[in-house]
C-alpha cells in the first residue's frame, strides 16, 4: 500500500495502526518506529495523530469533493443523480480502507473533525439526489440509498460471494432505493 513520499507512507502505516489497535491507543512514537523515524521527523509532517488523520481523510476523500462540485453543476435529473450514486460507490471503494476504519472508530471520529466533515458530506450528497418537496418517504429512500452503498462497501465483506458481483448488487439495490423515490416526481 506505500506510496511514495514521506508524508503519504507516515499516512500510510498510521491508518494501517490505527485499524489494528484503534485511533485512542495508537500514539505518535508507534506510528514513528514502525516507520523507523525520529519523532521529530515524524512531527516534521504531522503534529498530532489528528493531524494525520486529517491528511488521510482529505487525501482519500477528494473523489467525493470532487463528485459533489461536479453534481452541483448538474440538471438534478435523475440520470445525474443515478450518476451520482455510481461515482459515490466508486470513491467509497477506493477510500476504503479510510472508512473501515471511520466505521470501526465511529466513537472516536465523531469527536474529531473529520466526523463533522463526513457527516455534512452526507447532508449535501443527500441533498444532490432528492428534492426538497419529496415526501418524507421518498427522502428515507435517498438517504437508505447512500447508506446502502455503505453497507455494500464494509459490511458485505464477510458474505460469501465474488466481490464484484456483491458490488454490482449493492448499486442496483441503490438505484432503485433512488429510482423509487423518484416515481411521480
Amino acid at each position: 500500500m506505500a506510496r511514495g513520499n514521506t508524508r503519504q507512507r507516515i499516512q500510510d502505516v498510521a491508518l494501517e495502526l490505527f485499524a489494528e489497535q484503534g485511533y485512542e491507543k495508537t500514539s505518535l512514537r508507534e506510528i514513528a518506529e514502525r516507520l523507523d523515524v525520529t519523532k521529530a521527523a515524524l512531527y516534521y509532517h504531522f503534529k498530532t495523530k489528528e493531524d494525520i488523520l486529517v491528511g488521510i481523510f482529505e487525501d482519500l476523500t477528494r473523489p467525493v469533493d470532487e463528485l459533489m462540485a461536479w453534481a452541483q453543476e448538474q440538471p438534478p435529473t435523475l440520470e445525474t443523480r443515478r450518476e451520482v450514486l455510481r461515482r459515490y460507490q466508486a470513491a467509497l471503494r477506493g477510500a476504503a480502507p479510510l472508512f473501515r476504519f471511520m466505521q470501526e472508530n465511529q466513537a472516536t471520529v465523531r469527536e474529531l473533525s473529520v466526523g463533522h466533515t463526513l457527516k455534512e458530506r452526507m447532508f449535501t450528497l443527500t441533498g444532490l439526489i432528492q428534492d426538497e418537496d419529496f415526501a418524507v418517504a421518498d427522502k428515507v429512500r435517498c438517504v437508505s440509498a447512500i447508506f446502502t452503498l455503505h453497507a455494500g462497501a464494509f459490511f458485505l465483506q464477510s458474505v460469501e460471494g465474488d466481490p464484484e458481483e456483491k458490488h454490482a448488487a449493492t448499486l442496483e439495490v441503490a438505484l432503485d432505493l433512488l429510482d423509487r423515490a423518484h416515481e411521480g416526481h
